[in-house]
């Protein structure tokens, strides 16, 4: 029986693209508008404390996303406290650039992982200030259902380290965060290649959130396209539903009806 796949669906807005991508490490800005376009991505993230803005025309990041298609996700890279990360926040809407924003809060410099009591701090915050919140957090279910509960549009675990490419390191993590919650679930950070991001949508996750794995391949337009199919073919398999592993061999033909 075939199941009818819904859209994803984020604080009342549709996408078409389960794949949401990145801004930084990409040779150049004209490879990273390819990259967007070959990625099919109807959002993408900007570190808002890494923008120039001094920058104009071509020298600015800003002009090279074509923001008719896509949308704008400013996050709050680089931010270590919940002030730091609602001040950037603040900073993205006065920017003209949006109210939904990807909230970062890290734990330290050497391992990137999130501050879970410094974001749950921000997000409470950035909610009660009407911001769409989509934060970056731990795998970790607990902390998933309390920012679901202080009213984020979407949670985003973490696959691994960012930046890592080890890809799906707990998925036994991610099944229970999307067993709990009921906002999208967006695996966010670790991704490495196109078999990572088919991993992540066969767990039934909502969506997958990258950059580096594109931004840093040596055909980043090329990977660009490998995961868009990836992203596609993981959740098509997810709603199709895998056979059950077993133990020994079960034969693809039937041995019924054979003539001795």
């Amino acid at each position: 029986m075939s199941v009818q796949d819904k859209p994803l669906v984020i604080s009342g807005v549709t996408f078409q693209s389960r794949l949401i991508v990145g801004t930084g490490k990409y040779p150049s800005h004209e490879v990273m508008k390819r990259c967007h376009e070959a990625s099919g991505a109807e959002m993408v993230t900007v570190a808002v404390r890494r923008l120039d803005l001094a920058a104009k025309g071509e020298a600015s990041l800003m002009s090279w996303i074509d923001r008719s298609r896509m949308r704008l996700l400013p996050n709050t890279a680089l931010c270590y406290t919940a002030d730091d990360a609602v001040r950037t926040c603040r900073l993205a809407e006065e920017l003209g650039m949006s109210k939904w924003v990807k909230l970062e809060v890290l734990g330290d410099e050497k391992t990137l992982y999130p501050d879970v009591e410094e974001t749950l701090k921000a997000a409470r915050v950035l909610v009660k200030e009407g911001f769409t919140v989509l934060p970056y957090t731990s795998d970790d279910p607990i902390t998933a259902r309390k920012l679901e509960d202080v009213g984020c549009a979407a949670v985003m675990p973490l696959a691994a380290p960012i930046g890592s490419g080890l890809g799906i390191r707990n998925p036994h993590n991610i099944r229970l965060i999307r067993e709990t919650v009921k906002v999208p679930v967006i695996v966010d950070a670790g991704v490495g290649t196109a078999s990572d991001a088919a991993i992540a949508m066969e767990l039934g996750v909502d969506a997958v959130l990258m950059n580096t794995a594109i931004a840093g391949a040596k055909d980043p337009v090329r990977m660009a396209r490998a995961m868009k199919l990836a992203i596609e073919a993981g959740r098509e398999a997810f709603l199709s539903g895998r056979i059950p592993r077993k133990a020994y061999a079960s034969a693809s033909s039937p041995l019924e009806g054979l003539v001795e």
